[in-house]
């Protein structure tokens, strides 16, 4: 798409990872089928795959969390992929290391800093079951799912937001003491501040470049007026970021003590929230149909990887859990359009092949039983 090189998986091995001891799967770059039974080992597969970027993967799992149970708690689980980016081959690996009980990272056999180093690697978004309701619950899930949008366009945005989250942690311990020390307080505000409105900024451009890629998107799913909701974001809508950061400064300063009772900080964009808005019909996307949410669910997805494919110049992964069960026909094969055209490898799990006709030989198909996968015709 736009000249983008297609991102793809060609080899994946996983060790004592959830269900599988050992695991070796070689794919080219069409859309994977995953089909089986519910319990099969699936979704384990596209929650190795979310490891390859940063973050807690899927699930948000801890690192021990997803170790085979069979091979013991402390026992240490990789996963490694050799991805192809038109004729370039990146090995990347990342697992838990036994003797720091961290997770390590490896880019072509080389240790890296930190998590992050993925992020300049490959890119992976997801849909799952979980998601279903992401319109309905709480603000977190939803600044979440637009934070991982955002990492693929913004390669220092989760830097910037893990600057700030440490900031804002370490204000609040000190706040909980009796003597807090000023000075430290004033460089972990200003440290929030700085950070902060660069992240408000961040989220607001993604959103409204987000809302302008649905709408030129697949005419199946909606189109989708996309916001940030926050102190700061309104802040932005008539300062400079500078002014912004000035005024956030101030704020977390005039309001210590109050924030000393509360705990946190009453005001930043970890108080922020993701709004969607069904254009189409003019209604919230917390008031839309299941249907309707999962359909701008999938719009969102979409238009984040044409995005993608026109900014970094290849698509991200797309890990699409039991995505197609829940779609009519019609909207189905204008997913598998949209993949198509897209030119990106999507991983996509359900428990039926019918539902995946469509695709027919576009995509390659694997059958998944007891943590075993068999390549299919």
């Amino acid at each position: 798409m736009n000249g983008a090189q297609s991102l793809a998986v060609a080899r994946l091995t996983l060790r004592d990872f959830r269900c599988y001891r050992h695991l070796r799967l070689e794919t080219d770059p069409r859309p994977v089928v995953l089909t089986g039974p519910n319990g099969a080992g699936k979704t384990n597969i596209l929650e190795a795959l979310s490891f390859l970027s940063p973050g807690r993967g899927l699930r948000r799992a801890r690192i021990g969390e997803v170790t085979r149970r069979e091979a013991g708690p402390d026992a240490p689980w990789t996963v490694a992929a050799r991805l192809r980016r038109g004729g370039v081959e990146i090995d990347v690996g990342t697992g838990r290391d036994d003797a720091s009980d961290r997770r390590i990272v490896r880019i072509d056999g080389r240790a890296a800093k930190s998590q992050a180093a993925l992020g300049a690697v490959v890119n992976a978004v997801w849909l799952t079951p979980a998601m279903d309701r992401l319109f309905q619950e709480g603000a977190a899930g939803r600044r979440r799912f637009l934070d991982r949008l955002v990492y693929g366009l913004d390669g220092a945005h989760a830097g910037r937001a893990a600057a700030y989250e440490r900031a804002l942690r370490e204000r609040a311990r000190l706040l909980r003491g009796p003597r807090p020390d000023g000075a430290w307080l004033a460089a972990l505000e200003e440290a929030m501040a700085d950070n902060g409105v660069a992240v408000a900024a961040a989220r607001r451009r993604v959103a409204a470049r987000l809302t302008e890629a649905t709408r030129g998107g697949a005419g199946t799913f909606p189109a989708a007026d996309v916001a940030v909701e926050g102190t700061v974001e309104a802040w932005l809508d008539s300062l400079a970021p500078q002014e912004a950061t000035a005024r956030l400064r101030d704020v977390l300063a005039r309001e210590r003590r109050q924030d000393a009772r509360t705990g946190g900080a009453g005001t930043g964009p970890h108080r922020s929230d993701l709004r969607v808005r069904h254009i189409g019909k003019g209604v919230a996307a917390e008031s839309c149909s299941t249907g309707e949410q999962k359909a701008l669910l999938i719009a969102l997805v979409l238009a984040q990887a044409r995005l993608e494919a026109a900014v970094r110049g290849s698509s991200p992964l797309l890990l699409l859990d039991e995505v197609a069960a829940h779609l009519d026909a019609e909207r189905r094969r204008a997913l598998f359009a949209e993949l198509d055209a897209i030119g990106t490898q999507a991983w996509l799990t359900g428990t039926d092949g019918e539902p995946f006709a469509p695709l027919g030989a576009a995509a390659q198909y694997f059958r998944v039983e007891d943590a075993t996968v068999t390549a299919q015709g």
